[in-house]
């Protein structure tokens, strides 16, 4: 991937003796509006592992490498055009110590109590960065995963917490993220999400109505499954939106054709992909990071 190794050991021995260091790093990052003069937003994401979501693709532990993962994170951000990481506290506190996260965008990620495969997947808690950490620390915006599952009741309490959250974050004027599904679970109990027009739609007109000021609030969302659908799909709301990568599979290109129409809408302001950049079948992060920046 021809970019600069992470010394582990430099990070456990200034974690181990001067824990301290990751609160003094973010006091002197060097920060940045949240938009550029372009008005578009590249953020490359990494918020699955604290989900207990390592795979990608066929390889069940691809993002069980620390180290690995924190070198992608570091190639990435380095590439012109990126904005920004989201992340949990674990990962942008490396991040922070490995000096990487100056005149970037940085999002904490909420909420990641829904871990994958788990029974109580739908009753997403908040176990991730608090609104009050975001601001302690001088982070840039918070995101949030909202799956809603019509047949779990757990879904309710992630509803009633995300409106919660949203009203935290608007109180402290931060954006927050909001990536809203309508979700169901397979017959053998796995979680997957509709991406019909239909289902995406109201995923939205539900996710915009939360909280008591939609003021800092931001869309997360989906390509729909017939991309055509979009235009009508983003119709639903005047809040400004992001479109999130997901699971790409073997096809990059048909990715990017999806993206890359979608991107013409009025209220889409950006990209935010994690592991089809980090984790690209060539193994080029360079190579996919800079023609997803391309794409904006």
């Amino acid at each position: 991937m021809g970019h600069a190794r992470v010394d582990v050991s430099a990070l456990v021995h200034t974690r181990t003796h001067h824990p301290e260091a990751i609160g003094e790093a973010a006091v002197r990052r060097a920060r940045r509006p949240l938009l550029n003069e372009d008005g578009r937003l590249m953020i490359v994401a990494a918020d699955h592992p604290a989900r207990g979501a390592l795979g990608v693709g066929d390889r069940g532990l691809a993002m069980a490498n620390r180290a690995d993962l924190l070198e992608r994170l570091c190639l990435a951000l380095s590439r012109p055009g990126v904005d920004g990481v989201l992340a949990t506290a674990d990962i942008l506190d490396d991040l922070l110590l490995l000096g990487a996260l100056d005149h970037k965008v940085v999002m904490g990620s909420m909420n990641r109590g829904g871990l994958q495969g788990a029974s109580f997947e739908m009753d997403d808690r908040f176990t991730g960065h608090r609104p009050e950490d975001i601001q302690r620390l001088g982070f840039d915006a918070g995101k949030l995963l909202l799956r809603i599952d019509y047949d779990d009741p757990g879904s309710l309490t992630t509803l009633e917490s995300t409106a919660r959250a949203i009203d935290d974050m608007a109180a402290r004027r931060l954006p927050v993220f909001v990536e809203p599904f309508i979700s169901r679970r397979t017959p053998d109990g796995r979680v997957t999400n509709d991406l019909s027009a239909e289902a995406v739609t109201k995923s939205i007109a539900i996710a915009s109505g939360l909280g008591g000021s939609s003021a800092y609030t931001w869309l997360k969302v989906p390509v729909t499954d017939n991309p055509d659908d979009m235009a009508r799909v983003m119709e639903t709301s005047t809040l400004p939106a992001v479109l999130l990568g997901g699971e790409v599979g073997d096809d990059q290109e048909a990715a990017y054709e999806k993206w890359r129409g979608a991107l013409q809408l009025p209220t889409v302001r950006g990209l935010v992909v994690g592991r089809s950049l980090l984790y690209p079948a060539d193994g080029d992060v360079a190579a996919a990071v800079d023609t997803a920046v391309g794409l904006l």
